[in-house]
């Protein structure tokens, strides 16, 4: 009986004061989740309300919305310290903690500042008064409200009463009791009593409690006046053993009104001190709510507990299973992938190797008629237009020398034959090609027709390719043949000319010209074929009153 009534005198001041509990105002879009906690917990249904505000602290995490996630998390830390999971809300409230990381934010302060709340007012129930201080001191440094300012100093004040600092415990409540709100300024007021009289046992703190219950009848404020009792119980505990016995059965009536245990758990320490007639009933009513409340608190934790990590670890199992399954069906359309693409490599090989039978075939083709360009176009430049070239001297000469025509033609005979052969022209090595052209347009010259050269010098054709060089021989020796056969001029001009890595042919005659509508008939269709194999081009002026003038460019390489 002893170790009872020992127990007891020490529990009759735990709860002798009303801490202010802040629950966070939602800023933010809310979920599906979100608002069924907010319902069931407006209704008192605490359980269903941490279920889903769980669940909408996954959500909003999925859409990376952190302040969503931290205040769905501060609202399961009030929760857990109202049914009892100190631990487990201290917990929560860390987590949220660590999502509110704008500091500068004015929402982020304003969450912190009521989560440090929930980690102060935890800590004291678990009697860690020390934590409890310094946690209501982050509350006030993050604080962005001036009214609930005075919450927390109240609230410090408190702790620091309980640590059995009343000094500094005054100094918060001078700040405390200038609350506007009649609750806040009541807390203050009963508090300031309670520090005076630790500091003085004589002080008399009467006109202080009295003053704070008064405000919280006319305001009935029903947490309020359960705390009011609490504290008239205790003073009046040693001095006036009856008023103690009737402020502490206000209190049971009070916190059962209310449905608060925890202080009819206080009231009924009180009663069973004061009441020795009526001692085992209440003492037995004290072993009722206790043993209930110590079941209430275990399966909240259990439950809690399972909320936030058995859901997980379901959740993980379930994942890891889907991953498993995943896996498996992605093992088996990897494998019809595979199949896929085998099937598709084949078709693909065998479209590649019919495409590349035909390509050769049509290559061979081309080959072949490449050849007989080749071939044709040779006789003409070589057979054709070296006999025309023969008679033009013939028709140019006042002797005719027989012999020397012979010898020309024989010339032209045998490279014929060379064609025939595909042997190489030995003469054209002998020469440079800047003679050859020159001796070219000069054997044009006649009585009739004169022929101009400018710019062909040796050093105009370095660096041009042999080919090049044939190409263009052909093609003034093409434009020679037509102005002989078709322009009636009796002027023909050449001018050479190389800028920077271009060669340009300037060629202008005074005879009739060539119409549009016959530009590349005769062997001007030769011309411009072979200047567009050597990537160059050519431009017929037949703009001009008389005669013709064409300009042919080319690269040098």
């Amino acid at each position: 009986m002893k170790n009872i009534s020992l127990f007891l005198l020490i529990s009759i001041t735990l709860l002798s004061c009303h801490k202010e509990k802040i629950s966070v105002k939602k800023n933010h879009v809310e979920n599906n989740y979100y608002s069924k906690a907010r319902d069931y917990r407006t209704k008192g249904i605490s359980d269903s309300a941490f279920y889903y505000y769980n669940l909408a602290k996954d959500e909003y995490l999925k859409v990376n919305d952190s302040i969503g996630a931290a205040e769905s998390l501060i609202n399961m830390a009030i929760i857990q310290t109202n049914d009892g999971d100190f631990y487990g809300s201290i917990e929560s409230s860390v987590e949220a903690n660590k999502l509110l990381k704008r500091e500068t934010d004015t929402i982020v302060k304003r969450d912190l500042a009521s989560s440090y709340n929930n980690m102060a007012i935890a800590s004291s129930f678990l009697y860690n008064y020390g934590n409890a201080f310094d946690f209501y001191q982050k509350a006030l440094k993050y604080n962005t409200d001036k009214e609930r300012e005075y919450i927390y100093y109240n609230n410090i004040a408190d702790a620091l009463i309980s640590q059995g600092n009343s000094k500094l415990a005054q100094k918060y409540l001078g700040y405390a009791i200038l609350a506007k709100d009649n609750k806040n300024k009541s807390m203050a007021l009963n508090n300031l009593g309670r520090a005076k009289l630790l500091e003085d046992k004589n002080y008399n703190p009467l006109p202080e409690f009295y003053q704070a219950l008064e405000i919280r009848e006319k305001n009935n404020d029903r947490d309020g006046l359960n705390s009011s009792f609490a504290t008239l119980a205790n003073f009046y505990l040693d001095k006036d053993r009856s008023k103690s016995l009737m402020y502490a059965k206000k209190m049971l009536e009070k916190s059962t009104e209310i449905n608060n245990p925890e202080d009819q758990i206080q009231a009924l320490q009180k009663i069973i001190n004061l009441d020795k007639d009526n001692y085992l009933y209440y003492f037995k009513k004290f072993q009722n709510i206790n043993d209930s409340i110590t079941i209430s608190r275990s399966k909240a934790r259990n439950q809690f507990a399972y909320f936030r990590y058995g859901i997980e670890k379901e959740k993980a199992e379930n994942l890891n299973l889907t991953n498993k399954n995943i896996q498996k069906d992605n093992h088996i359309q990897r494998q019809y992938f595979l199949l896929v693409i085998l099937i598709l490599a084949i078709i693909f090989i065998v479209i590649l190797y019919r495409k590349r039978q035909i390509r050769l075939k049509q290559e061979k083709e081309l080959e072949v008629k490449n050849t007989q360009l080749k071939l044709s176009k040779k006789v003409h430049d070589v057979v054709a237009n070296g006999i025309y070239q023969v008679m033009t001297k013939i028709e140019n000469q006042e002797d005719f020398d027989r012999n020397r025509a012979l010898d020309e033609l024989e010339f032209v005979y045998e490279k014929s034959r060379d064609i025939s052969y595909e042997k190489a022209d030995p003469s054209n090595e002998e020469k440079d090609i800047s003679e050859k052209i020159s001796e070219l347009i000069s054997s044009f010259k006649n009585e009739k027709v004169n022929t101009y050269t400018a710019g062909n010098e040796k050093e105009l054709w370095k660096n041009v390719s042999k080919n090049a060089q044939d190409e263009v021989y052909q093609i003034i020796r093409e434009l020679l043949v037509n102005m002989r056969k078709h322009s009636g001029a009796n002027a023909v001009s050449f001018r050479f000319e190389k800028i920077n890595d271009t060669i340009s042919i300037y060629y202008s005659d005074n005879g009739i010209g060539i119409p549009g509508d016959i530009m590349y008939k005769n062997g001007l269709s030769s011309t411009v074929s072979r200047i567009e194999s050597i990537h160059g081009e050519i431009i017929f002026d037949t703009k001009t009153e008389k005669g013709l003038k064409i300009n042919i460019s080319f690269p040098v390489s």
